[in-house]
C-alpha cells in the first residue's frame, strides 16, 4: 500500500487569533469549521485551500481563561500541548509573484 497524499497538517499555535487571521486573511484559506472545546481549554479551526487542509489548535489571547497551551487529553505524561511545527511548505505556481503578493500585504518573510 502506498500513500497518495497528505490528508491534513495539524498545528498547535501560541496565538490562535493571529494564526486564524494569517491563514484566512493573508493566505486565503477557507474556514471549514471552528470549534470551541472547553474540555480541552482551546479552539480548533479546520481550514482548506485547494487540496490543502490544516487543523489549527490554540488559545485565544483575548480570552484570559485560555492563555496556557491546550491541555493534552488522554496523555497522562503530558499536561500541555507543545506549540509548533518545524515548517510547513506550500507549492505555488510562481514563487516570485507570490513573494511580491505577500510583501504587498506587509508580511515579514524569513527567506
Amino acid at each position: 500500500m502506498k500513500l497518495s497524499a497528505v490528508h491534513h497538517v495539524a498545528i498547535t499555535v501560541s496565538d490562535y487569533d493571529k494564526s486564524k487571521d494569517f491563514y484566512v486573511n493573508q493566505l486565503g484559506f477557507d474556514i471549514i469549521r471552528e470549534n470551541h472545546r472547553p474540555e480541552r481549554h482551546d479552539y480548533k479551526l479546520d481550514l482548506k485551500c485547494g487540496d490543502i487542509e490544516l487543523e489549527i489548535f490554540g488559545n485565544s489571547t483575548t480570552d484570559p481563561a485560555y492563555q496556557a497551551p491546550p491541555k493534552r487529553i488522554g496523555q497522562p505524561d503530558y499536561d500541555r500541548e507543545a506549540c509548533g511545527l518545524r515548517h510547513l511548505a506550500f507549492r505555488v505556481k510562481n514563487i516570485e509573484n507570490y513573494i511580491r503578493e505577500l510583501k504587498s500585504k506587509k508580511l515579514r518573510l524569513s527567506h
